[in-house]
């Protein structure tokens, strides 16, 4: 019998691949933070002597979600300037709230009440764009989770950086500080094509290929961004940045709601990953993804919650289920975006975006034992006929009872293992008054 660290026996193992499998009454065997094997519970208890065993009889076990865009420090501008379209949101508000207290101290407490937020929804890797990268990495490798930080890049001032090539410079140099951390990679974070000119623009392409670094970028996300560019540039983001030669299998594209069929089929032949980001779209009209249209034409898209501040939460269970309505809604077709395509996307879909489908997002032996469960006998998960769909469509977060990544507790019983929850409270309420007054 062989001897491994972890064996964790849930009522429901939800793999992701292959697509649309649940397997019942199944064990995850984990040793040296990689998942080893996926057996029948009988039969995994014959063949492996677990160190620890976690029985889940009312649970669905998932791999651990990947929040494929957010600004995680924005956490403490949740609630500050809401019900408002996207540039007055930027230009009255955030930008200058930004201005008046966006500082290391800002960005590492904010970040701290993300990954709270995230861990305690199941998210076990987000992808992140924002100032002071190098605390981003730091806070989130400190809570266990894995992160891709965006070394932010535009043309104006901020405490950051006064100008593209200070950002660009300052970015290649907390890639090289990251470079050799086990849970945290990098990503050049142009922030969109209206605050990034074409010198810089061409200058990370360049980078880019030379590093081996993905882009993530802002890209069509209202129909104001597309009426300025064809003014400025004469032509839409998506031709000018083609021009630029940014679209390709490292590009992820944010947003994308403003596409005409030629982008679909261009986005799709370049390879270029689409995060969407329903809610945030929705709460600032900017417009709707044509998700089914994409998935037609081969693009992955992959699922973000975008920032706290626009959204206002960083769950990515209400996501999937946003996402699979609004698809339906807007393609007025019923069967778009199925609870299986939904999950997909909030998971080894996300991985594929970042990078890292070779270790996460999918429940698979030799993988990365990134998992997640949650608590499937709820009086609103039950009764239960198909466990996908009610994971996507009935399931909350509250219901996350323990996650774990590279086979580390997280979160167990609904406790935090990595963070001390207390101080992050107390931080997010001074930050408050601070901000407030």
């Amino acid at each position: 019998m062989k001897q491994v660290e972890l064996m964790v026996r849930p009522r429901w193992l939800i793999p992701v691949e292959p697509h649309d499998t649940v397997l019942e009454e199944h064990a995850l065997v984990v040793d040296g933070g990689r998942i080893v094997d996926l057996l029948p519970a009988d039969f995994a208890a014959q063949q492996y002597q677990a160190a620890e065993v976690i029985e889940l009889p009312d649970h669905a076990l998932l791999p651990g979600l990947v929040n494929a865009h957010t600004h995680a420090a924005m956490s403490l501008l949740r609630g500050l300037a809401d019900d408002l379209p996207l540039m007055r949101w930027l230009q009255e508000h955030i930008w200058p709230a930004e201005g008046a207290h966006v500082s290391e101290e800002f960005c590492e407490q904010g970040t701290q009440l993300a990954c709270a937020e995230m861990i305690r929804g199941g998210i076990t890797c987000f992808n992140d764009m924002y100032f002071f990268p190098q605390i981003t990495a730091r806070v989130a490798a400190h809570a266990g989770m894995r992160a891709m930080v965006g070394l932010i890049v535009l043309d104006f001032p901020t405490v950051w950086a006064q100008n593209a090539d200070e950002y660009i410079h300052k970015g290649v140099e907390v890639h090289d500080q990251l470079r050799n951390e086990a849970l945290i990679r990098t990503c050049f974070a142009p922030h969109a094509p209206y605050s990034v000119s074409d010198a810089p623009l061409q200058k990370i392409r360049a980078l880019a290929n030379e590093l081996n670094l993905p882009i993530h970028m802002h890209l069509h996300e209202t129909a104001d961004e597309v009426a300025g560019s064809l003014e400025q540039h004469g032509q839409r983001p998506w031709a000018r940045i083609s021009g630029l030669g940014l679209p390709g299998p490292d590009l992820m594209a944010v947003h994308m709601t403003q596409l005409d069929d030629s982008e679909i089929a261009a986005c799709a032949a370049a390879g270029t990953h689409v995060l969407h980001c329903p809610e945030s779209n929705l709460k600032l009209a900017s417009g709707f993804c044509p998700v089914a249209k994409l998935l037609a034409a081969g693009v992955n898209v992959a699922l973000g919650t975008d920032g706290a501040a626009s959204n206002n939460d960083l769950d990515l269970l209400g996501e999937m289920r946003s996402a699979a309505l609004l698809a339906k809604g807007v393609s007025g077709d019923a069967t778009a975006v199925s609870a299986a395509q939904a999950l997909e996307m909030a998971t080894i879909n996300g991985a594929r975006a970042l990078g890292m489908d070779d270790q996460i997002g999918s429940l698979l032996p030799g993988k990365s034992a990134d998992f997640m469960a949650l608590r499937l006998n709820d009086v609103s998960t039950q009764p239960l006929y198909n466990a996908i769909s009610q994971v996507v469509y009935a399931a909350h977060r509250g219901l996350v009872s323990d996650v774990f990544v590279a086979g580390k507790a997280l979160l167990r019983g609904g406790e935090l293992q990595t963070m001390d929850e207390a101080q992050v409270l107390a931080q997010a309420a001074a930050w408050r008054a601070r901000i407030a007054a």
